[in-house]
């Protein structure tokens, strides 16, 4: 097997799934705008994200992971191996509300070997050249199982509403902005000094600002490079320096280079 590989569907465009084998890739603090499903295979990894310190994941745990919470997973040592799926939350909303996997829910890491081989069986369905409807209802089926299973849970930290009202526009700010923004910029009209300010906005969201602001970039390349857009194109779009930046900022949040993320194959 290939060290990475990914599987799109234009028949199921809510769904993509990434296995990873025998790598040794390492990521910054990040988030998805969608809810994973992270599988170690092989090898012990470490979950950051939690508010009480990192998670020892060893092979065949999962973890859940709400859409928009700010985490990474690295090996311990050496090399590991793990898949990951990415469900769009509307879609989640739509077609089992009664799990409520909102993206306010808490992280879950399951032990518990069968589900682990329900997740894998769902992913070798999903790389095979199965009926997309046939795809879908063992989707349903495995997601009730491993969203219902019994977990350890990691809750987020609580936000104030107070804070909430001051990162709010912040947030809009740098979402509509593709040029580089200094906390000098953000801290206008706020009252707040720019170590309040990068507190308070790593409290609501889990990033400082500079950083979630490159995390909103890579999730609209991410989406770009699905639908087939040139990394040139992209690179220009969103703002960074050069292809080579861009390419440097892509890896290090999705351990794959810009171009091996777009060739990722469809079924």
């Amino acid at each position: 097997m290939v060290q990475a590989e990914f599987w799109r569907s234009d028949a199921l465009p809510f769904l993509e799934s990434r296995r990873a084998c025998r790598t040794v890739s390492c990521y910054k603090p990040h988030s998805h705008d969608a809810m994973s499903i992270g599988a170690v295979d092989e090898g012990r990894s470490v979950f950051t994200g939690a508010p009480g310190g990192p998670v020892r994941l060893t092979a065949k745990n999962l973890v859940v992971i709400p859409a928009y919470r700010v985490h990474a997973c690295n090996p311990v040592e050496g090399r590991w191996s793990y898949q990951m799926l990415h469900v769009d939350e509307a879609w989640l909303a739509g077609s089992l509300p009664e799990l409520g996997m909102g993206a306010d829910r808490p992280v879950r890491v399951i032990d518990a070997p069968g589900r682990y081989a329900a997740f894998c069986h769902l992913n070798e369905v999903l790389f095979s050249d199965a009926d997309p409807r046939e795809k879908e209802e063992l989707l349903v089926t495995v997601l009730d199982e491993i969203l219902s299973a019994p977990a350890q849970i990691i809750a987020g930290t609580r936000v104030g509403e107070s804070d909430l009202a001051i990162v709010a526009p912040i947030l809009e700010h740098l979402r509509s902005s593709n040029m580089q923004v200094s906390l000098g910029d953000l801290v206008l009209n706020t009252g707040l000094s720019r170590f309040q300010l990068v507190r308070r906005f790593r409290d609501v969201t889990g990033l400082p600002p500079i950083a979630w602001q490159i995390n909103e970039r890579i999730l609209r390349a991410r989406s770009r490079l699905r639908e087939g857009c040139g990394l040139a194109e992209v690179s220009n779009d969103l703002g960074f320096a050069d292809q080579s930046h861009f390419h440097r900022i892509f890896t290090s949040r999705t351990g794959v280079t810009p171009g091996e993320y777009r060739a990722g194959a469809r079924h």
